[in-house]
């Protein structure tokens, strides 16, 4: 659904506008298109809203205080991330009842979009962060406005890579969770990140993954 052509809102630039399945395009505008949020923006009190989605036990954090959480999310795919980390640090059902935190791992958060207007709860990424800077990172990756040192267009596997070595030995904890939720490209960009760190471990990533997987440590949400 295209909102707005040529505002001041607009998430696809000059040239990125494509064909909808309508035919209806603008190549030559900046676009801004959006399918649901706009949906509810246009209901009325009272209206039926029919809601589907996934159900059951995929992401649900670990049981263990000591785990490490690793978050990859794109755009609204941050909502789930959003609740574990009030859980982790914020919300009175994760403190002792002396005041400090349950958590004792780590949780590292990626956050892809395409323009910097579109970071949710940065505000509270950052309150987290200053609280408990040893417990806490987060990196953003904005697409349309960010490249890293070879021009690349810096998505969450773009920025995942400054930190490969990092992740990787992270992620050679029993401890350590993956959670991914968002656009269905991350887990190619997985690969892309990780597949010659395996290799040169001896390893293939796509049998790695799936073996976290198994092991309950590799979670994701896609679509």
């Amino acid at each position: 659904r295209v909102v707005e052509v040529d505002g001041e809102h607009s998430n696809r630039d000059v040239g990125e506008d494509k064909p909808d399945k309508a035919g209806t395009g603008f190549p030559d505008n900046k676009v801004y298109r959006g399918v649901c949020s706009n949906h509810i923006c246009d209901m009325t009190p009272g209206d039926d809203v029919l809601i589907t989605g996934p159900t059951g036990a995929e992401m649900l954090l670990p049981e263990d205080p000591e785990s490490n959480i690793i978050m990859l999310a794109t755009g609204t795919g941050i909502a789930p991330m959003r609740s574990y980390l009030r859980l982790l640090f914020h919300d009175a059902v994760g403190a002792n009842s002396d005041g400090t935190r349950k958590f004792k791992g780590l949780a590292w958060v990626f956050l892809g979009v395409p323009y910097s207007k579109s970071l949710l709860y940065v505000d509270e990424h950052s309150t987290y962060q200053s609280k408990y800077p040893d417990q806490f990172r987060f990196e953003h990756a904005v697409s349309r406005e960010q490249k890293n040192a070879a021009g690349q267009k810096m998505y969450i596997q773009t920025r995942m890579a400054e930190y490969t070595e990092e992740l990787w030995e992270l992620m050679q904890c029993p401890k350590t969770h993956v959670y991914m939720c968002g656009l269905k490209g991350m887990e190619k960009g997985m690969e892309e990140c990780f597949g010659p760190i395996a290799k040169q471990n001896g390893l293939d990533w796509t049998e790695y993954s799936k073996q976290m997987k198994k092991d309950e440590r590799y979670h994701v949400e896609v679509y």
